[in-house]
């Protein structure tokens, strides 16, 4: 079970306040103090985020839940895409005051990818001031996340009538209206229940709640319209409805026994959504949240695929790596067929390799318990895996027949937004800066690294997720290195070269690429022919190594890569090698070093020519509420509106039109009074905003935090691609602002 939502939602409070309740703390930690048990990183405990994935089993009554807590940026979405690979079910979180936010329907889609069959919304922060337990509901509809949410408790704000005349914000207890029973929290987070009257008479008088409270009129409709719209559903449901004797009471009389098993059928198929409030802060509804849990929503059983079964044959699905200084690398995984157990071997079917496990653990977030095997369903870490990556699939080595080898569906790795260069601050720390960033991959396979022209680059999702790429480097594994500012690459081009008879002699022609001519992206948009005319492989393309030309091609790349005048890598050049001569007994290896000095002299002679600039090709998807000043914004950074678009659906695809809420249950406003005197909440109109698009054209430069830019100011519902459009040379002064940028002007 994963809990799910946009940042500061909640996850992490209402995790805490699940393992008080079910004892396995003490006492709940907080986000605010840094003592939460599953933000246990230090970059997560000093900025109060979640930052990756972290799961604890729990036992809660009957049931054992294997509890996952996500973060809620957008820059760690890769650690929700491998969370809900391996979820039967989900707990997503809404903020009562923000309603569905943009992130809300990020995680909602990644639900919707891998099939997530089960969901249940848990709307928190109802004491805040202006949350709205209505306008939370609505915004299920208007954002046609589901077209059947069912409300199962209402909240009580206050047990004192007087505190919704003055608008008072807060909760203090709930009506479960399946059980029909009244919880009440005290001030230090016990709750006591109660068993509500069976009559509309005894309702009004029995002195649980005040005879003038507000929320009495509205708890007969909701508990009758909830049974209504589920009996839709259940053909027995109906009829044992239909059977009850005419009068307001009759519905009240309905037991339990005759509810659930209709509730969980309806969830399991996702004809409802069920739908639980509370304060995670104050742990009021988290008992609640965990009884529906284990009620509604899939286990193992629930969801088998073919071929998997406790007593089957072992298979196992590789969700996450990680890796810890004492341990070694940590393999997460779900058990899918079978039963794992330690000592034992597994074939990895992805990779094709064999791997021997040494250690089976169940993690408590940063705690391990060792333990002899993993059963069917449960989720675990192994140790011992040295080449598993995330997505791959195992299974048993000593059964691995062609039957067993169809891999299960790995994990989603969302594209690289941003990047940055990554400088060794020596070159012995060169290949411990490489190990350590392919090490990180392997635990973050969102990050990406490369070498182009001469620079080592890491790529991520964010300005955020680089951040925390950084510490985790220098922190984790101890590396000594410089992050490059967030630069695009500029170039400029040569216009005339000559050959230059030396003891090593290289005959070569430079000139600049004509209009009609296109570089080759192998070379990073320059031409390198070699003797026949042709273009020459890269240096890493040659079979031998020890070719002649292979090293002539490693010195040209090098000096290709780095200009004497900028030190900016060079673009638009063709180079033609014609002829070299190398002495007898002379090794090859010395024609890297008189090929790359011969053109870095010939390009220094030739001086400095027109500096070449990146540019993007842009399509945004926004409000159109949200456009000027979008537009507004890529103006100023050198961008042009190319085109606008109107369309006539709303963001991420959803149609104008909100769900209907036509037989649902919709709570009145008053039963969260401080939201009708708030003017806080941002979703106070609930008419979905057209969609526009822009195409425009930009500077690289001007764009790498542009996922932050566009985030702020589309309040979080933007979305772009982006594409390369080529290069382009700058004006005048954006040369000598880039040249003052590098230290050359």
């Amino acid at each position: 079970m994963a809990l799910v939502a946009h940042i500061d939602s909640g996850k992490t409070t209402l995790t805490e306040s699940i393992l008080h309740k079910s004892a396995y703390l003490a006492a709940p930690g907080s986000v605010d103090t840094g003592s939460t048990t599953t933000d246990f990183l230090p970059a997560e405990r000093e900025r109060g985020i979640t930052i990756q994935s972290a799961s604890i089993p729990v036992q809660w009554d009957k049931w054992t839940f294997n509890l996952i807590d996500t973060p809620g940026h957008a820059d760690f979405g890769m650690e929700v895409e491998s969370a809900s690979r391996i979820v039967d079910g989900a707990v997503v979180l809404i903020d009562s005051v923000e309603g569905v936010e943009a992130q809300t329907k990020g995680v909602w889609r990644q639900l919707d990818r891998y099939g997530v069959p089960t969901r249940l919304m848990f709307l928190n922060k109802l004491d805040r001031p202006g949350a709205s337990f209505r306008s939370s509901l609505v915004s299920l509809l208007t954002h046609r996340l589901h077209q059947n949410p069912m409300a199962l408790a209402l909240p009580v704000a206050s047990f004192h009538p007087e505190d919704y005349v003055r608008a008072e914000p807060g909760i203090q207890g709930l009506v479960d209206l399946v059980k029909w029973e009244i919880w009440k929290w005290s001030e230090d987070g016990q709750s006591s229940i109660q068993s509500l009257p069976r009559t509309v008479e005894e309702l009004k008088t029995s002195g649980m709640l005040p005879a003038n409270h507000p929320i009495i009129p509205h708890l007969v409709a909701a508990r009758t319209t909830l049974l209504e719209n589920l009996s839709m559903y259940s053909d027995e449901l109906m009829e044992h409805l239909l059977a009850l004797p005419p009068g307001p009471s009759s519905y009240l009389d309905v037991e339990v026994s005759a509810i659930m098993p209709h509730l969980r059928k309806a969830t399991l198929s996702n004809e409802i959504l069920p739908v639980l409030c509370g304060s995670a802060m104050k742990s009021i509804g988290t008992e609640l949240v965990m009884n529906y849990v284990g009620e509604l929503l899939a286990s193992p059983m629930d969801v088998r695929l073919d071929m998997e079964s406790a007593d089957g044959p072992l298979r196992l699905l590789a969700w996450k790596v990680s890796w810890d200084k004492r341990k070694g690398w940590m393999t997460f995984v779900r058990v899918y067929s079978g039963t794992l157990k330690r000592q034992s071997s597994v074939f990895n079917i992805t990779s094709g390799q064999k791997e021997k496990i040494s250690k089976v653990l169940l993690l408590y977030a940063a705690e391990a318990q060792e333990v002899e095997s993993l059963p069917y369903g449960s989720v675990g870490v192994i140790l011992g895996l040295k080449f598993t990556r995330t997505g791959d699939t195992l299974v048993d080595a000593r059964r691995s027949s062609n039957s067993l080898r169809t891999s299960l569906r790995g994990v989603v790795q969302p594209p690289a937004v941003m990047s940055a260069s990554v400088i060794p601050k020596s070159h012995s720390d060169l290949d411990p800066v490489q190990e350590a960033l392919h090490a990180l991959s392997r635990t973050d396979p969102s990050v990406r690294v490369d070498m182009q022209e001469g620079q080592l680059l890491v790529h991520g999702l964010g300005a955020l997720h680089l951040e925390i790429v950084e510490g985790r480097l220098r922190d984790e594994w101890d590396v000594n290195f410089e992050l490059g500012s967030r630069r695009s690459n500029v170039g400029n081009w040569a216009t005339e070269v000559a050959g230059k008879p030396v003891t090593i002699k290289i005959l070569m022609t430079v000139e600049p690429l004509t209009d009609d001519e296109q570089g080759d992206p192998v070379w990073d948009g320059n031409i390198v022919l070699g003797p026949s005319g042709k273009p020459m492989l890269s240096p890493d393309a040659f079979r031998d190594q020890l070719d002649p030309m292979a090293n002539i091609a490693r010195g040209l790349s090098s000096s290709l890569s780095n200009s004497p005048h900028t030190s900016l890598p060079l673009s638009h050049i063709k180079v033609h090698v014609m002829e070299y001569n190398l002495p007898r007994d002379i090794p090859t290896s010395i024609l890297a070093g008189a090929s790359s000095s011969i053109l870095r002299t010939r390009i220094r002679e030739a001086g400095m020519g027109p500096v070449l600039e990146p540019f993007i090709k842009l399509k945004i998807s926004l409000h159109e509420d949200t456009m000027g000043k979008v537009v507004k914004d890529l103006t100023e950074n050198g961008g042009e509106v190319l085109d606008l678009s109107s369309d006539t659906s709303a963001m991420d695809g959803d149609e104008v039109v909100a769900y209907s809420t036509d037989g649902l249950y919709v709570p009145p406003e008053e039963l969260s009074p401080s939201s009708a005197a708030s003017t806080s909440s941002k979703f106070s109109n609930i008419t979905p905003r057209l969609k526009r698009t822009i195409y425009a054209t930009a500077p690289l430069s001007r764009m790498l935090d542009y996922s932050t830019r566009l985030r702020a100011l589309s309040g979080g519902h933007g979305l772009f691609d982006m594409l390369n459009a080529g290069f382009k040379q700058v004006s005048e002064v954006r040369r000598l602002e880039i040249l003052r940028e590098i230290g050359r002007a």
